[in-house]
């Protein structure tokens, strides 16, 4: 081997090892369920895509405890939990960590659990029919913040936002006009594709720019506002018409 073919096979390795070091480190996933077999299963076929799972639990106390300590970025977590019910958990985790997204992975397909689980601070909701695809795909797009849904449920969610919207009292976490920060012209766009149910890449799409700077624009519209989830912008949104605009 010339010095020539050794330097560049070292260039070529020292390259491999920057791209290695530049890699982005596997998304951190939980899984709770009260069925063992089948909390293992997704938990396999999660690992297997790529993720790090990094905790299971099979009831809502030990759901609570174990994520507090594990840290993960997306709980896939089932309602029907003995000890405490995951809407519960749901609400105490999303509430404790800004940062957690929840995904709801369940056997009711039932309107009633679907809007209560999205009241209480879950991105997303899968019956349990879908396929490892769809679940791989969901927590992929979970984790970026986007909302999803089994097909016809996101309508559903929506109309409960425009629903809520049109209530005489505003949520007592939805701030007053008075003293709220002024908005960017680019914070507001995006705020209005959000309220129209548009997922942050289709957002993106539209407004050619990048996934991440559409949920840079969407944390900081919700600190500006100090609200604290989708569900509570999206209402924010759609109170002041803003889902009605072109």
């Amino acid at each position: 081997m010339s010095d020539q073919d050794r330097y560049e096979d070292q260039a070529r390795a020292a390259d491999g090892e920057g791209a290695e070091a530049r890699r982005e480190p596997a998304l951190r996933v939980m899984v709770v369920d009260d069925h063992p077999m089948w909390r293992d299963a997704v938990a396999r076929d999660l690992g297997e895509a790529g993720f790090e799972v990094v905790a299971t639990a099979g009831d809502g106390e030990q759901a609570v405890r174990r994520a507090l300590a594990a840290a993960p970025d997306v709980l896939v977590l089932d309602l029907n939990l003995p000890g405490r019910p995951g809407v519960e958990v749901c609400r105490e985790l999303a509430g404790a960590d800004q940062k957690l997204r929840v995904l709801v992975l369940s056997a009711s397909g039932e309107h009633a659990d679907v809007l209560e689980a999205v009241k209480s601070g879950a991105t997303g909701y899968l019956v349990k029919s879908a396929s490892t695809e769809e679940l791989v795909d969901a927590v992929r797009r979970t984790a970026d913040g986007d909302p999803v849904f089994t097909p016809g449920l996101a309508g559903l969610v929506l109309g409960e936002y425009r629903r809520l919207a049109t209530e005489p009292a505003a949520s007592a976490a939805t701030p007053a006009d008075s003293g709220v920060p002024q908005l960017t012209e680019r914070e507001t766009e995006v705020l209005r594709l959000v309220a129209k149910g548009l997922s942050y890449r289709q957002i993106a799409e539209r407004l050619v720019i990048s996934h991440r700077t559409v949920q840079n624009h969407v944390q900081n519209t919700l600190g500006k506002l100090q609200l604290h989830n989708r569900v509570e912008l999206v209402r924010y949104a759609i109170e002041r018409g803003l889902d009605g605009e072109d």
